[in-house]
Order: structure tokens, then C-alpha cells, then sequence
């Protein structure tokens, strides 16, 4: 079986699909790596490194594509990619399948057995394949880093020959992956932290972490499937911002995390809170891409307004992407085996973790959302 690692060609990303140790690990067990030339490196992996590993070396693009049984990604695929692979050939790729939905309609034409990674369960037994929350803990992470560079103040409390510094105010909206480790960083670089989530049940782990944890309480089920936070009514929407308004007005830096599979995200931060905000401070919208859950939010560019900065950034794990890859090749690799018995590729969708993360096979679409988002954009499925 041959396994293969393309090199990513959307622009500005700069992770891959695996690395060289975990290539090593693979060849091991058997498995026959082939790594596109150049592949790793914009995540300072190079080729000798994978030679070295054992995987071989291919400069032939189509040749990489069109003779893999299966075929790593870290980006959606390009349609000329897609073109490029053989029938029955398999995809381990993010594919962002609802809100890119003709993508997964073209990996079904072609007869690709697709895997998104966005789609693993979580549940413990699929956590170490959980791309999705080890690539949102980057954007968390760096999110506290941005904001720390961009913010006109100190984040910890200093105790000077010029006086006592106080420590700054950081609000953190959305207590999910990225928001904890945004608190988490944030706390130890000495700020003062606040966090705000719709779902109660994240209290413990927000207070666990040195943050205060700012509590609305709503008459409605605010957990969807798998934990996620869901959408929520319009006069819980309003509910929040009337309680989240002065926490926002009072911070130096807030760092919204909110996001919607396949809609545009939650507005968390209006016009009317940022005009109260004091100049100089700094919001960093991780929800840029989907829209962005601040009023104002450009993504990918920093904006000024009533003397706010408001911070786009797209795609922050690729920022880091010696981490970033380390992690997503750590989960890639492990659903790799997971589906890979004696030499085989085994799809039992019984099992929750394939049926669950299988978009396309034998070309149909198997995932009932991915159908209705077609079906909304008046594809035919």
C-alpha cells in the first residue's frame, strides 16, 4: 500500500500532512511512504529528512497522485487535484465538507474514498485523532500572542522603581479548545483573565485554569453533539450581550473563539461594545473566516476602530507549523492505522469513528448535512 504526503499548495499554508518521525514509525510498520518533493519543507522538514526516515522522494506530481492508494493532506484539496487521483484511491484531508460542500460533491464523482478530519468524534477513543481541537490549542495559543505583541501595555503586573504596573484585562469568548488554551496563555504571561462560554458545564475547566468564568444563564439546551456549543435563539443571543457588554467594555484584549460548522459565526462583540472599549485595546477574532464574531472583523487584516484594533488572522496554525504539523501528522497517522488492518484498508461503518468521519465512498456522499448543504446551494446530490 502506498501512502502518500502532497505538498500543500494553498497559499500561505505551511504545515504537512506528516514528519519525518512519524514517517519512520509508519515505514516500521510496513507501509510504503512516498513524500512529494519539497513537501515538508515550509515547516523546516527537509527532504533528506524523510529519505532518511525511509519514505522515497517524488518530484513527479501526477505520478504522486494518481498511483497512491492513499493520499494525506493537511488543506481541502484543489479540483485539480482531485482530477489528478484514481478511482477507489482514498483522501485523509481537513475538507471543511459543509461549507465547501461541491468539493465533497467532486470527490464522490471521482469516486474518492474521503476522509475529514474535522469530522472525528469526540469521544475518548478518538482523541488522539482529534485534529480538529490539537489544531484549534495552535490558534488558541497564538491568538494570546498577537494580541500580546499588538496591545500598547504589559500583560503582567510589574512592581518597578517607576511604580506599580497593573496586570492587563483579557476576556476570552468561548471556553472550547482554543479558548482554554488562549486562558491558559494568557495567565502565564500574568494577565488578569475572564472567560464567557454558553455552555455551563466548561465552568470547572475555565476556573481550573487561574480564570474567572462569567455564567449567563439561558432557558434553553446550549450543547450540541459532541460537546460543541450550538446555535442558540435570538433572545438568547440578546440575553448574552446584555451580560457580556461590560466585561467586554472593561477588558484590554478580547479574544473571540465562536464558531459554527458550515455558517457564518455568532456576532459576540457589536459595534456599540467596541466603540466602549478603551483606545489602545486589541480584539483578536478567531471566527474571522467563517465572518468573524466581532463587528468590523476584516479577515486577514488588522483594522482600526474607535481606536481598537480588531485582528483577523486566518489560519494561525499554520503560523507555527513545526508544532502544528508534529500534532496533525500525531492525528492523521493514527486514524491512518486505525483503518489500516494486515496490509487492507477496513471500513466498518459500524464503528463511530469511520462512520462518522467517512464523507464520500463508492461514489455516493455518505453524510446526510454535507447532502442538505447541496442541496441548498442547488447542487444535485
Amino acid at each position: 500500500m502506498k501512502i502518500a504526503i502532497a505538498k500543500e499548495v494553498e497559499v500561505g499554508e505551511r504545515r504537512v500532512a506528516l514528519n519525518p518521525d512519524i514517517v519512520a514509525r509508519l515505514v516500521k510498520q510496513g507501509l510504503e511512504i512516498w513524500v512529494e518533493v519539497d513537501a515538508g519543507e515550509a515547516s523546516f522538514y527537509s527532504n533528506d529528512a524523510y529519505e532518511a526516515a525511509g519514505a522515497t522522494i517524488i518530484s513527479d506530481t501526477a505520478k504522486l497522485w494518481g498511483e497512491a492508494d492513499v493520499l494525506l493532506k493537511v488543506g481541502i484539496p484543489k479540483d485539480h487535484e482531485i482530477n489528478q487521483m484514481r478511482e477507489g484511491s482514498v483522501l485523509l484531508s481537513f475538507l471543511s465538507p459543509l461549507a465547501q460542500p461541491e468539493t465533497v460533491q467532486h470527490l464522490a464523482g471521482r469516486k474518492i474514498t474521503a476522509f475529514g478530519m474535522e469530522m472525528i468524534p469526540r469521544t475518548s477513543r478518538a482523541q488522539s485523532m482529534d485534529a480538529l481541537s490539537s489544531q484549534a490549542g495552535v490558534a488558541g495559543y497564538k491568538a494570546v500572542l498577537i494580541a500580546a505583541a499588538a496591545l500598547p501595555k504589559f500583560f503582567p503586573m510589574l512592581t518597578t522603581a517607576a511604580g506599580t504596573i497593573r496586570p492587563a484585562k483579557v476576556f476570552v469568548m468561548g471556553a472550547g479548545v482554543a479558548g482554554l488554551q488562549a486562558i491558559a496563555t494568557a495567565r502565564r504571561l500574568g494577565a488578569v483573565v475572564e472567560a464567557f462560554d454558553i455552555r455551563p458545564a466548561v465552568k470547572e475547566e475555565v476556573q481550573s485554569l487561574g480564570a474567572k468564568f462569567v455564567e449567563v444563564k439561558l432557558d434553553e439546551d446550549t450543547v450540541a453533539a459532541g460537546g460543541y456549543a450550538k446555535e442558540i435563539s435570538e433572545a438568547a443571543k440578546q440575553r448574552t450581550q446584555e451580560v457580556v457588554t461590560e466585561h467586554v467594555k472593561n477588558s484590554d484584549v478580547v479574544i473571540t473563539t465562536a464558531q459554527v460548522p458550515g455558517k457564518k459565526a455568532p456576532l459576540l462583540v457589536t459595534e456599540e461594545m467596541v466603540a466602549q472599549m478603551a483606545p489602545g485595546s486589541v480584539i483578536v477574532d478567531l471566527a474571522a473566516e467563517q465572518g468573524g464574531n466581532c463587528a468590523g472583523t476584516e479577515p486577514g487584516k488588522d483594522v482600526v476602530r474607535h481606536g481598537v484594533t480588531i485582528i483577523g488572522p486566518i489560519n494561525l496554525p499554520s503560523s507555527m507549523p513545526v508544532h502544528a504539523s508534529q500534532m496533525y501528522a500525531k492525528n492523521i497517522s493514527t486514524l491512518l492505522q486505525y483503518l489500516i488492518k494486515d496490509g487492507e484498508l477496513q471500513l466498518n461503518f459500524e464503528d463511530d469513528i469511520i462512520d462518522s468521519t467517512c464523507i464520500t465512498h463508492g461514489g455516493e456522499i455518505r453524510n446526510q448535512r454535507v447532502k442538505d448543504a447541496l442541496t441548498q446551494v442547488g447542487a444535485t446530490v
